[in-house]
């Protein structure tokens, strides 16, 4: 059975109240059949009002698992929107063991074979306008794969990006990645659309049109495009 499939249709239990989390996130254990996985499931009924985005925040979360599909990076764990939740409609997304010792400094500092996939990230970040990349929104998984999670404050139409990973600005963005990007200059993945506003769709276009034109990951010269706290 697919993660995704398992995430759709199964049944959600409560195990516990994720504490450090600005909106409530939960744990939950998501059962189908004899599969079952760990889950993160994010109510909207739970998000603190935002003056510069809308609510619905799971609808982001979504949006930016299937950006990363549609790059064929895998960099946001399987996630789905459940109308049923136990608090209402929200984001469920695929609950992905690692150490919670290590994050993206960590991984920076000590383990530079991640490096690649850190740098995929930074592109990411800029491609999505991510308001909100802190140190532990990285994670290695139990299996070596680094993962990023926490997307609900992307997609702005104006320019939000905020980020710790900024080792890697000035550099060229790798030809591949590149190649990745280049189709959404022109076309978004219609259901990636319907998850946003037109002006945050055609923004997106206008953030892969630039990286395109000057393929160089972005510097932050004025040291204040960092989210607080660092983790």
């Amino acid at each position: 059975m697919s993660d995704l499939v398992l995430l759709a249709q199964g049944r959600m239990e409560l195990l516990g109240l994720i504490r450090k989390s600005s909106n409530s996130a939960m744990l939950v254990e998501v059962r189908l059949g004899e599969d079952s996985a760990w889950a993160i499931y994010k109510p909207q009924e739970g998000e603190r009002p935002l003056i510069d985005f809308r609510a619905g925040l799971h609808r982001r979360e979504r949006a930016a698992y299937l950006l990363s599909e549609c790059l064929g990076w895998g960099i946001v764990p399987a996630t789905v929107v459940r109308e049923d939740g136990p608090f209402g409609v929200g984001s469920l997304q695929l609950f992905v063991e690692h150490d919670p010792g290590e994050h993206y400094f960590t991984l920076y500092e000590g383990a530079p074979q991640t490096h690649d996939a850190l740098r995929r990230i930074a592109l990411f970040d800029c491609v999505a306008n991510n308001a909100d990349r802190k140190g532990g929104h990285v994670l290695r998984g139990s299996d070596g794969r680094v993962w990023g999670i926490d997307h609900g404050l992307c997609f702005a139409a104006e320019s939000k990006l905020r980020t710790v990973v900024w080792d890697f600005g000035g550099e060229p963005v790798p030809e591949q990645l590149l190649h990745d990007i280049a189709p959404l200059a022109d076309t978004a993945p219609p259901e990636l659309a319907d998850l946003l506003g037109a002006r945050e769709v055609a923004a997106l276009q206008e953030r892969v049109r630039r990286l395109l034109e000057h393929p160089v990951l972005p510097v932050d010269r004025t040291g204040r495009r960092i989210p607080w706290p660092l983790l």
